[in-house]
């Protein structure tokens, strides 16, 4: 953290400069909505408490509450502290980092074959150092989408859609698969599986760090 402190004393050095208060920056460049959705999410993946959090940060746990709904006007300080005791970039708070989404359609990839058979096998995901995965089969119907809430922090799902059609993905901005095609997005956010034809089938990968 020390390198973007330095970063941050210098931004918050030359605000000054221009006669701007530092709760006026963190009001005027960063609407209060993108900041109380950044603590949130930070917090989450931290797994800490309002109160634990409020704690380390050495502000009022309602100050902090406040600040995740939306309300109040938070100093360039206190956000400070508060990312501090997330051991989170400033920068995060301010500007979030957009979720990152890979697909890869049928007859794309990396793909090696064997030399005295009918057989390719085509590199999709390799696994993380220390991580655990595991295998679902998924049969889903048009009807009705499954909307998944946000699982522990650092999860990853992959999906290779086997037959039918379906949108899976994040909640927000779902991808449209077909047979073969594969797609990995963080599971840590709201995410979605919804069935556009009959009999879609699909192996869904958990994987957690």
């Amino acid at each position: 953290m020390s390198n973007e402190a330095e970063g941050a004393r210098e931004t918050s050095g030359g605000a000054a400069g221009a006669g701007a208060t530092s709760s006026a920056a963190a009001g005027s460049s960063a609407p209060l909505e993108i900041i109380a959705a950044s603590l949130r999410r930070e917090r989450r993946r931290a797994g800490l408490s309002l109160t634990e959090v409020a704690r380390r940060a050495g502000i009022a746990k309602s100050t902090l509450s406040q600040l995740e709904s939306g309300a109040g006007n938070p100093s360039l300080e206190t956000l400070w502290a508060i990312c501090v005791a997330l051991d989170a970039p400033f920068s995060r708070l301010l500007d979030p980092p957009r979720p990152h989404v890979q697909v890869i359609r049928a007859g794309e990839g990396p793909t090696v074959s064997a030399a005295q058979a009918d057989y390719q096998a085509t590199l999709l995901a390799a696994c993380p150092p220390g991580a655990r995965r595991d295998v679902y089969r998924v049969c889903a119907e048009p009807g009705h989408a499954r909307e998944s809430q946000p699982h522990m922090p650092g999860v990853v799902e992959h999906v290779v859609l086997s037959t039918g059609r379906a949108l899976v993905g994040l909640s927000d901005e779902p991808v449209e698969l077909g047979p073969g095609d594969y797609v990995c997005y963080p599971a840590d956010v709201p995410h979605v599986f919804e069935a556009l034809e009959p009999g879609t089938r699909a192996v869904l990968v958990s994987e957690h760090v």
